[in-house]
């Protein structure tokens, strides 16, 4: 969980006016760059593959409906070649309790930016 409150944004897929994968000159990671209608954000390649893993592990598993992966500090002896010092890593937080929490957060918030 976030160590404070954060207001929660929902977009629609109508929102989203386009998607940048970009490797930067210079670079050997990639960055995503998506850009809504009221701002652009930029995520680095190991968020971005942190997003691939969960989707799949959700979308391919027969009974699976939540994971909660959080960021964790690896040292150099500690990771592969080539992975980034923070990565986002599964919690031990039961898929219930997940579910529970952003049920909470997406569906039950008057915000007229939920879907």
């Amino acid at each position: 969980m976030c160590c404070k409150a954060q207001p929660v944004r929902v977009y629609r897929n109508s929102e989203v006016v386009r998607v940048i994968g970009i490797i930067p000159e210079g670079h050997s990671h990639m960055r995503l760059v998506i850009e809504f209608n009221d701002q652009i954000i930029v995520l680095q390649e190991a968020a971005v593959a942190a997003i691939v893993r969960t989707y799949i592990n959700i979308k391919t598993h027969p009974s699976r409906k939540a994971v909660e992966l959080v960021s964790c500090r690896f040292s150099k002896d500690s990771r592969k070649v080539g992975y980034a010092e923070y990565q986002l890593v599964e919690s031990s937080k039961a898929e219930g309790e997940v579910l529970h929490e952003w049920a909470e957060k997406l569906f039950k918030s008057s915000s007229p930016n939920r879907q």
